[in-house]
């Protein structure tokens, strides 16, 4: 009875952490999805990476590979909690244990950490065979939504995932400072597929935000596939020489497509020169 009573509580606890997990994907997720696809479609059209929506069939398939990752996701982080709970990790309380300027120090060094095991681990997925069986799954989205930022296959959740135990075990970190980290991860993911950019003109040159990624950073890796590795920052990709060639000049095209575009007039849109009918503007080929 005892071990059916802690199989329970085990069962009970992780179910309470995919919830969590799952609730706090949708929110993100779905804020930005409603907002860019739904409510004001036609007010951020111009912004538009990839003039054209995806259709509904590959929003329920993102959809469906996501509730796969929450899984994963909330299972790995459940464990990573028994283990904390157990004094196995580097962990710590109370919060001032190292003081304040190691508990934002720590999350600095959290990203940076996940910057360089995002881009090798991304870099090994894209070897043929884990492409094939494994990676692939993600490049399905073509022209990803927000709803492609947890569209991986269960293999590749796993890896991503993976970030969290590897803090847990080798930083000494505060529980905040890791839900701070990881709360920034989910917010930049999302945004790396929402399919928009909101970024000014130049940031993709300038010498300072140029090593920052762009919305439109990722969205080129889903639609050339073979470079743009990066998640927050534009680092390895440099120094690596793997951003797509003409990286900069996709950024800015958008940049001024976007700058062009925003004047409406009589139901139209006023584009370089010639005009494209409202309808036509909110019901591109494709859309949802």
């Amino acid at each position: 009875m005892q071990i059916f009573s802690s199989l329970t509580s085990f069962l009970g606890g992780n179910a309470q952490v995919i919830i969590l997990a799952g609730l706090a994907y949708l929110l993100f997720a779905g804020i930005f999805y409603l907002v860019f696809y739904v409510w004001e479609n036609k007010k951020y059209w111009y912004a538009k990476i990839q003039q054209r929506y995806p259709e509904s069939k590959h929003i329920i398939r993102d959809l469906k590979y996501s509730a796969a990752t929450v899984v994963v996701f909330g299972s790995v982080t459940f464990l990573v909690s028994l283990a904390i709970k157990h004094g196995f990790t580097l962990v710590y309380k109370p919060i001032d244990k190292y003081g304040y300027s190691w508990f934002f120090f720590s999350i600095v060094l959290m990203v940076i950490m996940h910057d360089a095991y995002f881009y090798w681990t991304h870099r090994l997925l894209h070897w043929k065979p884990l492409f094939k069986w494994v990676h692939k799954a993600h490049h399905l989205s073509h022209n990803p939504t927000p709803f492609s930022a947890y569209a991986f296959h269960p293999v590749e959740a796993l890896i991503n995932v993976g970030i969290v135990p590897l803090v847990a075990f080798t930083i000494p970190s505060h529980v905040l400072a890791i839900t701070l980290f990881t709360t920034y991860q989910l917010f930049v993911n999302v945004l790396g597929h929402l399919g928009f950019e909101l970024l000014p003109k130049g940031f993709a040159r300038h010498k300072v935000t140029k090593w920052h990624n762009t919305f439109t950073h990722h969205n080129l890796h889903h639609q050339f596939v073979k470079c743009n590795y990066g998640l927050y920052l534009n680092f390895w990709d440099r120094i690596m020489k793997t951003n797509h060639p003409h990286y900069e000049e996709h950024f800015d095209k958008v940049a001024e497509r976007r700058k062009k575009n925003k004047i409406v007039l009589n139901g139209a849109v006023e584009e370089q020169g010639h005009s494209v009918g409202t309808k036509e503007m909110l019901n591109p080929k494709g859309i949802i």
